[in-house]
């Protein structure tokens, strides 16, 4: 193998020369003409790689949704089923109340049928008190005109103390009265002291002047109490 070139090599280079330039001429628009086809390929290549990856998100996005999809099938399937089990649920209940009612149908046509001698009853009582309170009504309608809600008031406070008075009567006032059979000859000596008494202070001078004008002065008393009533229209001073 020859490292160093021949003469004749170099000749038949030379003569080639021309056909060389020539060729180099022509290859080097065809080699910048294929870089920039090399170029728009790497270019179109980049676009379909980036057009890969967003399908690739996008798919991966789309299988995301799809299992968000089936869980929540999943969720819907779940309610579904405890919907229809609640509903089971309520078609037992309402069966049950059904029932019921129909137990309450039966027991209150039993005591309708029990009330209709009541009713009867009371519609005889009516009848029996009708006339009596037609004859109570103006007195009923006189009352309710002319009661205050006062006197109202004090009646029911009077009310309320009904059993204490009636329990001081009982343990006070009539062990009292059976005593008065006992102490009766001693007032009645009492009334004779104070009419003896009574006479003789007649007969003391001028006793009979202050007598009579004590009994002017309660007249008179008498008289201011009695107009009072009369002008502040006490009920039981009309009644007398």
């Amino acid at each position: 193998m020859r490292l160093i070139p021949d003469p004749r090599d170099a000749l038949a280079l030379a003569s080639r020369g021309p056909a060389l330039a020539a060729e180099l001429a022509t290859a080097l628009p065809r080699a910048l003409a294929l870089l920039d086809e090399a170029e728009a390929l790497l270019a179109r290549v980049s676009t379909m790689v980036d057009q890969v990856d967003a399908t690739r998100t996008a798919a991966d996005e789309i299988v995301r949704r799809a299992g968000e999809t089936v869980d929540a099938a999943d969720e819907l399937v779940r309610r579904a089923d405890k919907t229809a089990a609640d509903a089971d649920e309520i078609v037992r209940r309402s069966s049950a109340t059904v029932d019921s009612a129909n137990a309450i149908v039966v027991r209150t046509a039993g005591t309708v049928g029990s009330v209709e001698p009541t009713i009867k009853r009371t519609e005889r009582l009516i009848d029996l008190f009708a006339p009596s309170l037609e004859r109570l009504q103006p007195l009923l309608d006189r009352l309710a005109t002319t009661t205050d809600t006062q006197e109202v008031d004090a009646l029911v406070g009077l009310i309320d103390h009904l059993p204490h008075l009636l329990e001081r009567v009982e343990t006070e006032v009539i062990p009292m009265l059976a005593n008065l059979q006992t102490i009766a000859p001693d007032i009645h000596d009492m009334l004779d002291l104070v009419q003896e008494l009574g006479e003789m202070l007649g007969k003391v001078p001028g006793m009979g002047r202050i007598k009579r004008r004590a009994d002017e002065q309660q007249g008179q008393r008498d008289e201011e109490r009695d107009r009072v009533r009369l002008d502040s229209g006490d009920p039981a001073e009309g009644g007398q």
